[in-house]
C-alpha cells in the first residue's frame, strides 16, 4: 500500500511540475521583439525546461514504480496509455526544444500535457492484472513506440497550431478563424472534463450500478454522476447530484465491454463541462480564445514554426510506423492468428498512418509548406484524438478493453 501511495504522490508531483513549467514558458514569451533575447526571458526559459526535465524524470519514476507494482508495462488501459502519451509528448518536446530553443512551443505544449494528464487521471487508476490477450512482450514494444510517435505528432500539432494562430488568430471572422476556434473549444472540453473529474474525486463521489457482462453479474463504479447507466443495469448505490437520483438513459446495446457506459458517461460530461466553461470564458474575455492567445505568438518566426512542424513529424512517422503498424501486426498474429482484421482500432491506426504519409508526400513532392503544412499537422492530431477518445471509448472492437 505504501508503494501505491508513493506512486500516486509521484504522479501528483509530476502534474504540478508540468504546470509550473507551463507557467514559466508563458512568462518566457512575454516582452517585445526588441527584448526577445533579454536575460529575464532567457531565465524563464531555462527555468521552464529545467522543471520540464525534472517532471519527466519524476514521470519516468512513476512508470517504473507502476511496473514494479503491477508486474507489466503500464499501457494496458486508458489511464495508463494516456499518462504514457503525456510522457512521450514531453520527451518529444524536450528533444525539439534543444534543437530550436523555442519558449513559445513550451508555452503551448506544456499546458496541453497538463490537460492530458488531468484527463488521464479521470479514468480508474487501480492496477489490474492483464487479460490474456495482453500478456505479451509486444505490449510495451508496440504501445511505447506508437505512443512516442504520437508524442512527436503532438509537438507538430502545437507548432502548426501556433503558426495558424499567428497568421489568423487576430481575425474575428473567416473560415480559418472559425476552425481555429473550434480546436480551442475541444481543448477547453478537455480542461473542463479534467477539472470536474478531479473535483468529484476530491469530494469522494461514487455511485454503483450492477449489470451483466458475458452472463456474469458485475458492479460498475461511477466517479462522476451517472448520466448513462449500463445497458440493463440496476442501481445499487446512487449518490444524488443536483436532484439527479438515477441515470437519464442506458447505454446502447451495441456498446460492448464492462466499462462501456462509464466511458460514454465520461464523454458526455466532457461535452457538457467544456461547453459551459467555453461560454463562461467567452462572456468574461468578450473575444475569441484565439484572439486572447495571439499576442503570445507575435515574436516567433513563421519559417521556424514550419520547420519545427516538419521535423517533429519526420521524427514521429517512423516510430509510429513501427509501433502502430508493423509491431501491431506481429502481435495481432501472435494473439489472434491474423496480421490484420479491420478492427476499428486497427483501421484508425491505418488512417492515421496514411494521413501522415500524405503529409510527407505533399510537403516533399508538392511543396506544401506554411499554412497548408500547419493545417495538415493540426488535422493529423485531431485524427489521433478521435482514435484515443472515440474509438477507444465508444466504438466496440477487439481493443475495447483499452
Amino acid at each position: 500500500m505504501e508503494m501505491v501511495q508513493l506512486m500516486e504522490y509521484m504522479l501528483l508531483a509530476t502534474f504540478f511540475l508540468y504546470l509550473i513549467a507551463a507557467v514559466a514558458f508563458v512568462m518566457g514569451t512575454r516582452g517585445s521583439k526588441e527584448d526577445d533575447k533579454t536575460e529575464r526571458m532567457q531565465k524563464w526559459q531555462k527555468i521552464g525546461v529545467g522543471i520540464t526535465i525534472a517532471g519527466a524524470l519524476l514521470h519516468l519514476g512513476f512508470i517504473i514504480l507502476r511496473v514494479l507494482i503491477g508486474g507489466h508495462f503500464p499501457t494496458s488501459n486508458m489511464f495508463e496509455f494516456t499518462a504514457f502519451l503525456c510522457f512521450a509528448s514531453v520527451i518529444a518536446f524536450i528533444v525539439i526544444y534543444f534543437l530550436y530553443r523555442s519558449a513559445v512551443l513550451g508555452a503551448f505544449v506544456m499546458p496541453i500535457v497538463v490537460v492530458l494528464l488531468g484527463y488521464a487521471a479521470a479514468f480508474p487508476r487501480d492496477i489490474q492484472p492483464l487479460i490474456p490477450a495482453l500478456k505479451s512482450h509486444w505490449l510495451y514494444i508496440h504501445v511505447t513506440t506508437a505512443a512516442l510517435g504520437q508524442g512527436a505528432f503532438m509537438v507538430a500539432f502545437v507548432a502548426g497550431f501556433i503558426y495558424l494562430i499567428q497568421r489568423f488568430g487576430q481575425n474575428a471572422k473567416g473560415k480559418q478563424a472559425f476552425w481555429l476556434e473550434t480546436i480551442m473549444v475541444l481543448i477547453v472540453m478537455f480542461i473542463g472534463f479534467s477539472g470536474v473529474s478531479l473535483l468529484f474525486e476530491a469530494t469522494g463521489y461514487q455511485s454503483v450500478y450492477k449489470h451483466e457482462v458475458d452472463g456474469q453479474l458485475t458492479e460498475q463504479e461511477y466517479e462522476l454522476p451517472p448520466i448513462v447507466a449500463p445497458n440493463g443495469g440496476i442501481p445499487e448505490e446512487i449518490t444524488p447530484f443536483w436532484g439527479l437520483k438515477e441515470a437519464l438513459f442506458e447505454a446502447p446495446a451495441w456498446m460492448i465491454g464492462q466499462k462501456a457506459a462509464l466511458t460514454l458517461n465520461s464523454v458526455i460530461w466532457a461535452i457538457i463541462t467544456g461547453a459551459i466553461l467555453y461560454v463562461m470564458l467567452r462572456l468574461l474575455i468578450r473575444k475569441r480564445m484565439t484572439q486572447l492567445v495571439h499576442p503570445m505568438t507575435k515574436k516567433i518566426d513563421l519559417e521556424l514554426l514550419d520547420e519545427i512542424t516538419y521535423r517533429a513529424i519526420a521524427i514521429g512517422f517512423p516510430l509510429f510506423t513501427l509501433g502502430a503498424l508493423i509491431f501491431a501486426m506481429i502481435w495481432a498474429h501472435e494473439a489472434w492468428g491474423r496480421f490484420w482484421g479491420w478492427d476499428p482500432k486497427e483501421t484508425w491506426a491505418l488512417i492515421t498512418w496514411l494521413f501522415y504519409s500524405a503529409y510527407l508526400h505533399l510537403r516533399l513532392s508538392r511543396g506544401w509548406i506554411g499554412t497548408k503544412s500547419a493545417w495538415l499537422a493540426v488535422g493529423g492530431f485531431v485524427i489521433i484524438l478521435i482514435n484515443l477518445i472515440v474509438v477507444n471509448l465508444i466504438i466496440a472492437g477487439l481493443h475495447s478493453y483499452a
